[in-house]
């Protein structure tokens, strides 16, 4: 039976959606916060989580990070985001996170399961990664490396787990102005450019001299 990791902070909800799920056929993990959710998912990119139904509203961090720190693990696995912002840019911000489904509060539970089954349905196997000494951590909004930890800001993050998540591809520049920046927001290729600048420093003070940026001219990034 596939087992799915539930992160919600509200105890009351977390056990009602978690008895719907376990009647459904499923194994649950729970989790209160992203620390919690990333301590059971593990280092990655292995894990045995089917699919993760995820909270944005976390007390210790926001659920669309801890979904970008899963992805930079290299674990791809399906993630529904709960959450009671029902705003379009919300919405938006969520899937550039790496979502693959999305659920207002209040909703019903039953529409919770049958969509979370969808996913599982879908959900392809992907090919697998190897392993990596570098963790984001969306709680205290850090790099983790051999030589210890480093603080991003909250668009360094963003821009970080994007380039972690796709390792050897090339993330074009739009792409990463739409993580790292707010919807419709106007930001000039400097901007860019100086952000990835100071994430080759902070990468290089991390300690892994096997990984790096590299720029793709006229196209966009590379973590390699």
């Amino acid at each position: 039976m596939p087992e799915v990791l539930l992160v919600e902070d509200d105890t009351a909800l977390r056990s009602t959606v978690a008895r719907a799920l376990r009647d459904a056929g499923l194994v649950v993990t729970t989790a209160g916060d992203g620390t919690q959710a990333l301590a059971a998912a593990g280092r990655g990119p292995d894990t045995r989580f089917a699919a993760v139904v995820l909270d944005i509203g976390l007390p210790d961090s926001d659920g669309r990070d801890v979904c970008q720190a899963l992805r930079a693990r290299g674990i791809d696995v399906p993630v529904l985001f709960l959450t009671a912002r029902d705003q379009l840019h919300d919405l938006l911000s969520g899937y550039a996170a790496g979502g693959d489904e999305y659920l207002t509060k209040p909703f019903h539970v039953r529409e919770l399961v049958v969509r979370l089954q969808a996913l599982l349905r879908r959900a392809a196997p992907r090919a697998p990664r190897d392993a990596s000494t570098l963790h984001l951590d969306p709680a205290g909004h850090a790099l983790d490396g051999p030589t210890g930890r480093l603080p991003l800001t909250p668009t360094e993050f963003r821009l970080l787990a994007v380039l972690m998540a796709a390792p050897g591809d090339v993330v074009r520049r739009r792409d990463l102005v739409r993580a790292g920046w707010p919807d419709g927001a106007v930001v000039s290729e400097n901007t860019l450019d100086q952000y990835v600048a100071r994430l080759r420093r902070k990468l290089g003070q991390a300690g892994d001299h096997g990984r790096s940026l590299s720029t793709v001219v006229g196209v966009g990034y590379r973590f390699q």
